[in-house]
């Protein structure tokens, strides 16, 4: 049988096929072969009654983060809000950039429209090629093609506090409200309570509740450094290989064709704001 890995505790593996959920544990070769199961993985597993099982393989993953851990995400919804708290730019780039390098869609939410006009926030975000959607819980307005968004996918919500995603998932999923009493969901609560990664079913959606994506860092995410900070920000490909020197870091350079499109107007002044900021970042973060 072959399943979704939905949770971890101490040497039990909870793994979601069809509409059970099995308790597995892993074959003693798992030990040997250095083979560290964590949520998200799809797995091999054979039923040893009704809701039991061992795990036999885990298959070939997507991506794998570290902090938080998990894999095979495919999305990542990043919501923000119109105010308390504004929009945070540099946090929805950093987590773009994480994204991207990982293998995983990112997707901006604008939550709270109902409190003002969002559309150029939303502008900077599909100029720069990503999906962008602006939504109001309060309203219901835009949540039926973001709820499609969501689909036949394993996806994460991130944000700030303050910004409604519990809200945004309770309006999305009309069973989340159940699943916050009966299994302690507690995304966008604005509270670090989480303390393990679980993923849960809403549908043909599966939703990764874990506390670790609030508080990322570049020193969280192994495969991001400096020299391949730009291939992170797909605004930027048009112009990579377009700069006079070779060695160009389009932070301040002559010539550089990354500055030139945002002088243009090509490149938003403001994701080329937040590539400065992580690329001095990453400067000061030791190889070791």
């Amino acid at each position: 049988m072959e399943g979704l890995l939905v949770r971890a505790v101490s040497s039990f593996y909870y793994v979601s096929c069809g509409d059970t959920v099995y308790e597995c544990k892993a074959r003693g070769a798992f030990r040997k072969e250095n083979i560290s199961p964590v949520v998200g993985d799809r797995v091999e597993f054979s039923i040893l009654n009704d809701d039991k099982g061992v795990l036999n393989a885990v298959l070939p993953r997507k991506n794998m983060l570290q902090r938080p851990l998990v894999a095979n995400i495919d999305k990542l919804f990043i919501v923000s809000s119109f105010k308390t708290p504004a929009p945070d730019l540099l946090m929805i780039d950093r987590l773009t950039a994480m994204a991207v390098a990982n293998n995983i869609r990112p997707v901006i939410v604008f939550n709270k429209s109902d409190l003002g006009d969002m559309s150029g926030y939303a502008k900077i975000y599909l100029s720069a090629g990503f999906s962008a959607y602006i939504v109001s819980v309060k309203d219901g307005i835009g949540l039926e093609p973001l709820k499609a968004e969501t689909e036949n996918c394993i996806c994460a919500f991130a944000g700030n506090s303050g910004v409604g995603k519990s809200s945004l998932l309770n309006a999305l999923f009309k069973n989340a409200d159940a699943k916050t009493g009966d299994v302690s969901l507690k995304l966008g609560r604005g509270k670090h309570t989480t303390r393990h990664t679980e993923i849960y079913k809403f549908g043909n959606t599966f939703m990764v509740d874990t506390p670790g994506f609030a508080a990322i860092s570049f020193d969280n995410i192994e495969n991001i450094d400096k020299e391949n900070l730009a291939e992170c920000f797909p605004d930027f490909s048009n112009y990579l290989g377009t700069c006079r020197y070779s060695t160009c870091s389009h932070t301040c350079e002559p010539g550089c064709g990354i500055l030139d499109a945002v002088s243009r107007g090509e490149i938003q002044k403001t994701r080329h704001e937040s590539y400065v900021s992580f690329y001095n970042e990453l400067k000061q973060r030791k190889k070791w």
